[in-house]
């Protein structure tokens, strides 16, 4: 795909449509948005076959002086298609907030009201603010989960989830009367449909014969883009928030998204997307050595970045200290596995050896984490009150958190 040009599909109540989307540019000294339509027209399409027909034989549009344009024309209608990550169902938006306002809800709606915020710039869209503007969550859903907890956050998610029954319908109305689908030439529609089902076919062949596919080993199966890399991204839960930032091994040592021991970490997957998109905002930092690097802010720029944490790489550091108080039996062994090890590579790529010294089975502290995690029939339990392991601990999860360099 163009670098700067994206297909999209939105969900609206004509149907789902595609259309291309060019993200902010500069150009000329200026920012720029745009999307494929003509004055006050937004160009769409009931599928990508007549996306690339209209591409490949239009004339005059909005994105036709767009530096990266004359590369669309070429591209072919499986590669107009929109991904998982460019589909925006804006009129699912009802049923979605029904659901509980958690990581996965609220970062699904963010990127919806993002994509409905950019219409309404491009396409002069005064209802659209103005229904997003009725409920402060909207604005807030870029900082994820912790703005909509507590009662505040209750708060938060009833008025933005009030908005949405009394007025969403205003919003999706004043979308779909812009959107209008300009008559393409039959022949350029049929060879794009024949070059969708040319794909089709090619996926629903069968292996051939000498090709083994009853039993299939896990390290055959291709990983992602994240696992061929080798850099993970990471969510980190404190008692202050939700965080996510990444983090990779060099020869066994950890290297954080950062510099000087200071871990950039951000509210959403979303944000941190954008925060590497920003070349000159990434180019300092620790990551930037690993030579697999330039893939990760070549897709972050391309808006082709999907941050997806595996629960393996979730660290959950709420709570403990209250577990650990409560005694060994309280605890539970995974999540206090992770957090050690997240605390142990902080401290290791900060070269801070207060962590390893504190976890040290000789110390108070480390005594009662190894009696957790590595359990023996032939060693004592250790013996209540927990106070100075917990104050430890506690210590131990400041000191973290004072590295987080929370954008």
């Amino acid at each position: 795909m163009a670098q700067d040009i994206v297909p999209i599909e939105l969900g609206l109540p004509q149907g789902d449509v595609v259309t291309l989307w060019a993200p902010r540019w500069r150009e000329d000294g200026e920012e720029w948005e745009a999307f494929l339509g003509h004055e006050d027209d937004l160009y769409a399409f009931p599928d990508s076959a007549r996306l690339a027909a209209f591409v490949r034989t239009a004339v005059e549009h909005d994105l036709d002086d767009h530096p990266a344009w004359h590369v669309v024309p070429a591209l072919s209608a499986v590669e107009l298609n929109p991904d998982e990550d460019h589909q925006f169902d804006l009129v699912g938006v009802p049923e979605l907030v029904a659901e509980p306002p958690d990581t996965w809800t609220i970062s699904e709606l963010a990127d919806i009201v993002d994509i409905a915020r950019s219409l309404a710039d491009v396409c002069e869209l005064d209802k659209v603010h103005d229904v997003l503007d009725a409920a402060d969550g909207f604005a807030l859903l870029d900082q994820g989960t912790m703005v909509f907890s507590g009662k505040d956050g209750q708060r938060r998610w009833t008025e933005l989830c009030k908005v949405v029954a009394e007025r969403w319908d205003e919003l999706l109305d004043a979308i779909d009367e812009v959107v209008t689908s300009p008559e393409v030439p039959a022949e350029a529609v049929a060879t794009a449909e024949a070059e969708l089902a040319e794909a089709l076919e090619t996926d629903d062949e069968p292996a051939t014969d000498d090709t083994e596919i009853d039993e299939v080993d896990d390290e055959e199966i291709e990983p992602g883009f994240w696992g061929e890399i080798g850099i993970d991204p990471i969510r980190i839960i404190t008692s202050g928030g939700e965080y996510y930032s990444l983090r990779c091994y060099l020869d066994d040592d950890p290297i954080f998204l950062g510099t000087d021991g200071r871990i950039d970490a951000f509210s959403s997957p979303r944000a941190l997307a954008r925060h590497l998109a920003d070349e000159q905002a990434v180019a300092d930092n620790d990551l930037a050595r690993v030579a697999t690097w330039p893939q990760v802010t070549e897709k972050a720029t391309a808006g082709e970045l999907t941050v997806e944490v595996d629960d393996d790489n979730t660290y959950v550091l709420s709570g403990l200290d209250a577990d650990l108080a409560a005694g060994p039996s309280e605890v539970d062994p995974a999540q206090l596995d992770l957090a050690e090890e997240l605390l142990l590579d902080a401290a290791a790529w900060a070269d801070d050896k207060s962590v390893d010294e504190a976890l040290q089975p000789s110390e108070r502290l480390g005594w009662l984490v190894s009696f957790v995690l590595r359990p023996s029939p032939n060693r004592l339990p250790p013996s209540p009150p927990f106070d100075a392991e917990v104050t430890a601990w506690r210590e131990l999860v400041e000191a973290f958190e004072e590295r987080l360099r929370v954008h």
